[in-house]
């Protein structure tokens, strides 16, 4: 048994269950790093795990009502095309690149979780009016208002963060919370399940294509990885509760610009 998979599983699904998204950006690194993984199996893993991952925490959260299909399906939809793109192009990039490559999207990342942190809030749906507000409205109900602007919007959103995935192995969480808030009038909490669910999707897509393409993964180093990723999901979202989402969000900024930091020395001095 690849137990010692286990505890790198925990820090990833901790971090997923935390945030809803992101934990996967700690999933590569740990399996490089720590699991001595080759770079482009890493990605393999990172998919099926995080996919695994996001369906428990998606379904744990679609018990309390705090998932709006529709809103997530649209966004997966376009994720679901962009995750073989994503896969397809790391193909051709070489491993030092592609984990330098990454360490730069992780800066980012933590960049804009810092500066875009959300407020303190349990809203499920965050209060807009005719003239202020996001691109995609909702009405005094809470129910989105379908438009060819809003919809159009989310595909694009969703087309980014899949070819995101299928490039670094990455969830796509942290675009997908900060855009369901911005763009759809989300509240938090309700981003946070809605992310979940893409993730699972864009997740599968990407597993898909990494298989067709004749890569394998290591089902043995998977199964436990994923199991020590339910783990931590379920302890994150428990703890997620307690919290303020500015206290998650920056905090989180901070430990991955030191993963970042490390996979950049490690990259360059070997």
């Amino acid at each position: 048994m690849e137990l010692h998979a286990l505890l790198p599983g925990v820090l990833v699904g901790f971090s997923l269950g935390l945030t809803g998204g992101g934990g996967a950006i700690f999933a590569v690194p740990l399996l490089v790093y720590w699991l001595h993984v080759a770079p482009r199996d890493a990605v393999g893993v990172s998919l099926a795990a995080v996919a695994a991952t996001s369906l428990i925490g998606f379904f744990a959260r679609w018990r309390k009502g705090l998932v709006e299909i529709p809103t997530g399906l649209i966004f997966a939809a376009a994720g679901m095309l962009g995750a073989p793109l994503g896969g397809w192009l790391s193909s051709y990039i070489p491993d030092p690149v592609l984990l330098l490559s990454f360490s730069g999207l992780m800066a980012v990342v933590a960049w804009r979780m810092w500066n875009k942190s959300p407020q303190p809030t349990l809203n499920l749906v965050m209060p807009c009016d005719d003239d202020h507000g996001p691109t995609c409205r909702r009405d005094p109900e809470g129910k989105l208002r379908w438009t060819s602007r809003c919809a159009s919007l989310l595909m694009v959103v969703g087309l980014a963060t899949g070819v995101l995935s299928g490039m670094f192995g990455v969830g796509g969480g942290f675009v997908i919370v900060p855009a369901l808030i911005a763009f759809s009038g989300m509240g938090m909490q309700r981003a946070v399940g809605t992310s979940l669910m893409v993730i699972t999707l864009i997740g599968v897509s990407g597993v898909s294509f990494h298989l067709l393409g004749g890569r394998e993964i290591p089902l043995q180093l998977t199964g436990v990885f994923v199991a020590g990723g339910i783990l931590g999901l379920l302890a994150g979202q428990r703890l997620a509760l307690r919290l303020s989402g500015t206290t998650l969000q920056r905090t989180f900024a901070i430990a991955i610009i030191f993963v970042a930091m490390f996979v950049i020395t490690k990259t360059l001095w070997t």
